[in-house]
């Protein structure tokens, strides 16, 4: 693999303001795209109604679903997206590169993908099964995670991967949170002051990283 032969102390970490950014736009576009959906799915009935002089239900249809569209969307930028959350994190902990991510597997949510991954770190053993969605809202699995990726965080507590080349971002929980408890309550005052700068301290109540039995 690409980064597997080279030394973590040699690689460059990505431009935090750059990851940012990248992810921004990609939001920016997506919520776009659906509200330019939301808008057509509206206009186009009530121009047509006018111009045809016409009443008919089947023109009220097309609102309907544009109506279903921007609630899908209020509640896909309230549960799904993490960009914000990313930047917290980023804020207060450094990127330190793993050569090896695991997806062990994927579901599919009304609010986006979440996947099961495992982090690991050369040398060191019993890595948390964590959750992860993709910050921007994307659906799919980011390209290039297979060659390692750029952590910041802690993993019991949550944190952030950096995709090396696209800045995709991955925000992280654990998925057993009641199972990584002791390794919070070891983590120390430091290391527990830290997550809650970057409001990692707490499980989350988002709907898009919680698993379909909770």
């Amino acid at each position: 693999m690409a980064f597997e032969s080279r030394a973590p102390e040699l690689l460059d970490a990505p431009d935090i303001v750059q990851v940012l950014k990248v992810n921004r736009l990609v939001l920016a576009r997506l919520m776009a795209v659906r509200l330019l959906v939301i808008v057509l799915l509206v206009a186009v009935p009530v121009v047509l109604s006018r111009v045809a002089e016409s009443n008919s239900i089947l023109l009220t249809l097309p609102i309907v679903a544009g109506v279903f569209v921007f609630i899908g969307t209020v509640y896909r930028a309230i549960y799904g997206i993490r960009v914000t959350q990313c930047a917290r994190v980023l804020r207060d902990y450094p990127l330190e590169f793993h050569p090896r991510v695991i997806k062990k597997r994927e579901r599919r949510t009304q609010y986006g993908d979440v996947f099961e991954v495992k982090v690991t770190t050369p040398g060191q053993h019993g890595a948390p099964l964590m959750l992860a969605v993709n910050a921007a809202g994307r659906r799919r699995w980011p390209e290039g995670m297979e060659d390692g990726a750029w952590l910041a965080g802690d993993l019991p507590f949550g944190g952030v991967l950096v995709v090396p080349g696209s800045n995709a971002m991955l925000f992280l929980k654990p998925a057993d949170w009641d199972k990584t408890a002791r390794k919070r309550e070891e983590a120390g005052p430091e290391r527990t002051a830290r997550a809650q700068r970057a409001k990692l301290n707490s499980r989350t109540t988002y709907a898009v990283m919680m698993r379909s039995s909770a």
